[in-house]
């Protein structure tokens, strides 16, 4: 009897979260989008007038990758930033009119990307999976959410 590989579903999971991100990317340059930047237009159209510094913690990055990527969506004519009516130093990243009508392109994007991976399954299918998901969401995100105290030890 064959042992199963114990890291199969592991390496199943970064595989296909690998290539749903390239086949969103793939949509996404259509519309004149690069990897990374739908993520920040769409946390704007949550929520318009975040800090950079306030986003990059929205979406996970660190604060120098996405002041370069806002200053890119600036250039490209989707973002404006205005400095802070409160903190003159602090920044405000605002969608323009042309980003606004960009969203309905990332959103059709997201959503045929959405298609393509779930292609063969049910709805009952798709509801257990998007339950795995989130559990395993939830899990990983326990151990990002240690925290470590002024001693260096972590907090459980």
């Amino acid at each position: 009897m064959v042992k199963a590989n114990k890291t199969a579903t592991m390496n199943r999971l970064q595989s296909a979260a690998r290539l749903s991100r390239t086949a969103l990317a793939a949509r996404l340059l259509e519309h004149g989008f690069y990897a990374g930047q739908d993520q920040i237009m769409i946390a704007l159209h949550q929520e318009n007038g975040q800090t950079p510094g306030q986003l990059a913690a929205r979406i996970g990055v660190r604060p120098p990758t996405i002041t370069k990527t806002i200053n890119r969506l600036q250039t490209q004519g989707f973002l404006d930033k205005k400095a802070s009516e409160k903190d003159a130093r602090q920044a405000h990243v605002f969608l323009t009119d042309a980003g606004i009508e960009a969203i309905r392109a990332i959103e059709k994007s997201v959503k045929k990307t959405e298609k393509q991976a779930l292609k063969g399954l049910d709805k009952k299918e798709q509801k257990i999976l998007a339950k795995l998901l989130a559990r395993l969401e939830a899990n990983l995100s326990n151990i990002v959410a240690i925290d470590i105290d002024d001693d260096g030890e972590a907090d459980e």
